[in-house]
Parts: structure tokens; sequence; C-alpha cells
């Protein structure tokens, strides 16, 4: 490279993004919202590794489903000739988890998770090829009531998270006997309407009928719409389960609809499907999809384990939270430290901590490249750092062994500046900010900061 020439400028992965400041704080309130709901039923957290065999998937998920055919990150690892994937998605690595650890031997687990999952897809709204999920897992439960409770769990979840537009699809994909029937029939009347079948539908149509139920295509829609409907296939027990979690989520004030071409695009699930959908997002309109799964841990070589859970995509809430006019930012600190010659930054640091053991979040003003700057632009910086007070020590200050409170949020700026000896400056800005007046408009009071302990 000559010496003149600029290094060529490195730009992130197509479809990975990355998580600016300016957004975490929504992040954090939404997985924060998440594992308080998780927790109050009982859900104990699972972290599983990123990277997994490949096998693990191309047999759980089914050779001939689109993840494992066209959209994983797989390959060879060059040290040892393993081949492995990075996860398009994570209950198969729950399952392949929970039977290495005999996680189940004493008892049903419930379980969660979050974290990132990688499809290779064409990138657009809502969907990305790095997307991060939360899913629910709950091993050992046989019964209609571990299905409503998932379902349930989610309800609360968007109640708190302050989400409307959000509805509940159902159906029932019964068991493995009742979906042969059903495939069976399906063949035979996709055969004799071949001509209005395209050519996914085609390419589908012995391997996985299943999903041309699933078509978008607006030509197949009639046709699709008179297809047999794998719920006149369920015999006695199915019916009686999908009734089961019908009856709880009544007696509980849940809606759905009942959707007869609700699938599931892997092998491994039956019985129990469901979606939470939104018109709000344009095409990508599932935020959540689950469902039961009770031959997972057959396929994976284990004795056979009852299973039910769900994924939800956590980019999708989020633009549904912003759409909800719920995306607001919280304030960085509580206290914004502003400071002018050496002895003020001195006790500047000093204050800084003993605010931070009280509880408070403190933010101290540092130097840039061009200085420490003025206290003009020092308390610009202290403004736009959404503190409800800022603290100014100057050298008159310093000497004083004084600060200068001055609160950033107060609508009466005539009087919102007072000078506090340095030692009681801790107990003072704890008052001022855990103190209210009257305790019954406290949440609607905007100096009002919560403190974290």
């Amino acid at each position: 490279m000559s010496e003149n020439k600029k290094p060529e400028k490195i730009v992130g992965v197509k479809g990975m993004n990355d998580l600016l400041p300016t957004d975490a704080p929504l992040w954090e309130l939404f997985e924060n919202t998440v594992q308080s709901v998780l927790k109050s039923y009982g859900f104990q957290q699972i972290r599983t590794p990123i990277v997994e065999p490949t096998a693990l998937f191309a047999r759980g998920l089914g050779e001939v489903t689109d993840i494992v055919e066209k959209e994983m990150y797989s390959f060879e690892d060059a040290m040892n000739g393993d081949k492995l994937t990075l996860r398009p998605e994570n209950t198969a690595g729950v399952v392949r988890a929970a039977l290495e650890h005999n996680l189940t031997y004493e008892g049903p687990k419930r379980l969660w998770y979050n974290g990132p999952m990688f499809r290779h897809e064409k990138p657009q709204r809502g969907r990305y090829r790095q997307f991060h999920q939360v899913g629910a897992e709950a091993l050992g439960f046989s019964g209609p009531d571990i299905d409503a409770e998932l379902i349930m769990m989610c309800q609360r979840l968007w109640d708190d998270l302050g989400l409307q537009n959000v509805r509940l699809e159902l159906n029932s994909i019964g068991d493995a006997q009742e979906r042969n029937l059903h495939r069976a029939a399906l063949i035979a009347y996709f055969e004799t309407n071949k001509e209005l079948l395209d050519a996914e539908a085609l390419r589908r149509l012995h391997s996985n009928p299943l999903r041309i139920l699933d078509t978008k295509n607006p030509a197949m829609q009639d046709m699709v719409n008179a297809a047999p409907k794998l719920l006149d296939y369920l015999g006695a027990e199915s019916l009686a389960h999908f009734e089961g979690v019908q009856t709880i989520l009544r007696d509980n004030s849940i809606p759905f609809t009942i959707n007869t071409r609700l699938v599931r695009g892997m092998d491994y699930y039956n019985r129990t499907v469901f979606e939470w959908v939104t018109d709000q997002l344009g095409s990508q309109g599932t935020v959540c999809a689950g469902g039961r799964y009770d031959s997972l841990f057959g396929i994976f070589g284990g004795k056979p384990t009852p299973a039910c859970g769900f994924a939800m995509g956590i980019e999708r809430l989020l633009e549904l939270m912003k759409e909800s006019g719920e995306a607001h930012a919280p304030a960085q600190c509580d206290v914004y430290l502003v400071h002018q010659g050496i002895a003020a930054q001195a006790q500047s640091f000093v204050l800084g901590e003993r605010l931070r053991d009280a509880g408070l979040d403190v933010v101290l003003h540092c130097a840039t490249a061009s200085g420490v700057g003025s206290f003009k632009s020092q308390m610009k910086k202290a403004d736009a750092s959404g503190a409800a007070y800022a603290v100014i020590i100057g050298e008159d200050e310093a000497a004083a062994n004084t600060i200068v409170v001055k609160a950033m949020r107060s609508s009466d700026m005539e009087n919102n500046q007072v000078s506090v000896p340095f030692d009681t400056a801790v107990d003072y800005l704890v008052d001022q900010i855990t103190g209210v007046d009257d305790a019954d408009h406290c949440c609607d009071d905007p100096t009002h900061i919560h403190i974290h302990h």
C-alpha cells in the first residue's frame, strides 16, 4: 500500500446490524420486561452456544425445510473438519442441552433463552441475517394446560409492553399418523389441481405438501382454501387436547382465531401450533410463533419427552413498540457533574463515587481532544444527558467546600439553582431525586427519577 493511500473503510456484514447507544434503552426495557414476566411464571434461563453441529439442525428441522436447504450459515472447522452451523433457531439447541445434561431427569423444566440467531435471507424490514429471539421451552409437560400457559404468558408480555395490535391465531396439526392421512389427501388434491401450482409448490408437492398451505401466491389462494383441512383428520385425543387449550384461553378471556392453514415450517411440531400476528409491520406480520414438539427428544436419540415452546423476534417487537409510542429513551443519568480546574475535578470524582454509593446514576464530564470545555459547553452536555440535576464545581466552590446544584427539568428557572455544602451534597441530592411532596402525583412529576439499587 502506498503511503498516501487511505485505508479502505470496512463496513458490517449486510443484514447484520449494530445496536447503537440511542437504541439500547429500548432493548433494555424490552429485555427487562421479558425477564420479569418469564420469572413470574417460574421459567429459568438457559444459554446455549451460538455454534452447534450441523447435524443437529439437519435432523431436527428436516432436510427439506427452507432453513436447512438454503438459509443456514454452515462451515467446516478448518482445525478438525467438524461440520458446524450458526444456529438458525434455538429449540434444537435447548433440547440438545437438556438431553446432554439430563435436565428432565428430576422432573419437567420451564426454560427460557435470549440471543442472536442467523439465517441467510434477503434483508428487509423486520427480517435480518443476524436477528434476536426470546424463547421459552416447557419440557416434560404433556397436557393442554402448559400450551395455554405459554400463550397467556405472551399476552401478559404484550400488556406489560403496551402493545395493542397483536392477535392470536391457533390451530392443531395433530399427531404423526393423523398428519400422514391428511398428507395423502393433500397430495391427491394438489395433484388434481396441478395446473394451478407454482414452481415452489410443485417442488414441495411430495416432500413437504403442508407448506403449500402457507403460500402467499394470490393466484393459488382459492384453490388452497378449498384443500382438505387437517382438523377433519384429527382423532379423539388430539381433538380433546385442542379443546382443552381453547377452554383455558376462553376462561381467561384470551381472544383467538382458529386458522386451519396455520402450520409450522419445522418437522418436529405436533398438536397445538400458534402465532401472534400484527398488521402493522407489512409482510413480516408474525412476531411470535410456537407450538408443541413431542417428537423432538426422540429424533435426537433421547427418551420420548413431551415439550412445548415459542420464539419471538425482538427486532419486530421493538418496531411495534415504536409504532405504539412506547419507544421513549430514559435519561442517561440522574446527576451530571460539571467542573473547572484541578481542585474542582478532584472534588467531582469524590462526589461522583459517593453519589453512586447512594444508588444514583452519575455522569462525570471528561475531557475530549479539544480539552475539558467551558462551563457553557459542559452545561449543554448536562442538558443533553437527560439528567434531573447538574452539579457544578468551579474553583470558588472547591475553595469554599461547596457545590452548586442546578435542577435541569424545573419549570421555575429563576429558583432552580442552590449552593449546598460539599459534606451534605449526597443527602441533599438523594432527597431531591427521591422525595416527592404529593405521593399521588409521583408518576406525573417530570423530575421524579427512579433510584437504582
